[in-house]
């Protein structure tokens, strides 16, 4: 293969460290106003990691909200770049498949897969997972694309997968999606200036109640905004704040209704053990 010039803007973007690091220091190769995206572009906090994710498409947010949710899920990386860009121009020559061009400049482009996860074990471990919708895979041109980044990965030693909307359950991501904004409660009105004994006695108030199951969500929220003087919406928000850190573990696989009674499976044991003293 002949030695390609490399682009002036792909070394722009290295030299910015557009996808470099881990954690809260990574950057992805791509942020939303780089592309036109058909579906809807979209910024979200992070949890797991307290930093700024860029999604191209509604798929790829809501693949994220599962993965911020898992145990096994230790990083998060977006819009990672298949790199040196001469690795996937050789892979494009040995299958005789073209390599993805900007149209404008005609120049070679960077390929990116949508995420690369960090997966908990005895040794972390990498995997690479492409979001798509399944309609497209019936693109010739889609799938051509997608075997020169399945050998680049395989070709790293790392497994690859593509992922539709069949596996990203729409109850479970809109139900993170819900309470997704409420880890942090430092930022929500009515509770900067409530001190950590405090919310740990609304909590287990709240916690108690719930197991009682006498009573839907809402309305336990209710009885406590009224018993500790909090203002209207503090008890849902604190009941959102408590399933997002899984102080409380329900069922996120089933519809979530305030407006009914709620099975908890678990309560986090330091406030298992205060819930069982009231």
């Amino acid at each position: 293969m002949a030695k390609r010039k490399r682009s002036q803007s792909v070394d722009k973007m290295q030299k910015g460290g557009r996808g470099l690091g881990l954690g809260i220091d990574y950057k992805p190769w791509l942020h939303i106003q780089d592309v036109s995206s058909l579906g809807r572009s979209t910024r979200l906090k992070g949890i797991k990691i307290p930093r700024q994710y860029d999604f191209l498409s509604d798929l790829e947010r809501n693949y994220f909200y599962l993965l911020e949710y898992s145990d096994e899920v230790v990083d998060i990386r977006e819009q990672y770049p298949l790199l040196p860009i001469e690795e996937t121009l050789l892979i494009a020559d040995e299958l005789g498949i073209k390599h993805p061009i900007e149209p404008k400049t005609q120049e070679h482009i960077v390929m990116t897969t949508d995420f690369v996860v960090t997966t908990k074990g005895q040794e972390n471990t990498d995997v690479a997972r492409t979001i798509k919708y399944k309609k497209d895979l019936a693109d010739e041109r889609v799938l051509e694309k997608f075997e020169i980044e399945r050998v680049y990965w395989e070709r790293k030693g790392i497994n690859w997968g593509i992922v539709t909307e069949n596996e990203i359950s729409k109850t479970m991501t809109t139900n993170i999606a819900f309470i997704h904004g409420y880890a942090d409660l430092r930022y929500i009105d009515g509770f900067q200036e409530i001190g950590q004994s405090e919310l740990d006695d609304y909590s287990v108030y709240l916690i108690g109640k719930l197991l009682s199951k006498e009573f839907s969500v809402k309305e336990v929220a209710r009885q406590l905004e009224k018993n500790y003087g909090l203002s209207v919406g503090s008890g849902i928000t604190l009941f959102k704040h408590l399933v997002i850190t899984k102080t409380i573990e329900i069922d996120l696989s089933v519809e979530l209704d305030v407006n009914q009674t709620v099975s908890i499976k678990t309560v986090r044991k330091d406030f298992s053990e205060k819930v069982k003293a009231i």
